[in-house]
């Protein structure tokens, strides 16, 4: 789960696995797998980060 703030400042919780697309419009726009959109302040960049970090904590990996 990462955790993600709408553009109105409302702080969500997300399952990262659901993530299906991220756009820039410049706002960032998640398409989830069901076709659900989600608008968040973080960057596409930032989105991927806490997506990544999600998956080596739940996978158990860590960069040496």
């Amino acid at each position: 789960m990462i955790t993600l703030t709408r553009l109105d400042q409302r702080v969500v919780v997300l399952n990262a696995d659901l993530i299906k697309m991220l756009e820039a419009t410049p706002d960032t726009i998640i398409t989830l797998i069901r076709g659900d959109t989600l608008v968040v302040r973080e960057s596409v960049e930032e989105v991927v980060r806490r997506a990544i970090d999600y998956q080596r904590q739940v996978r158990g990996f860590q960069v040496v």
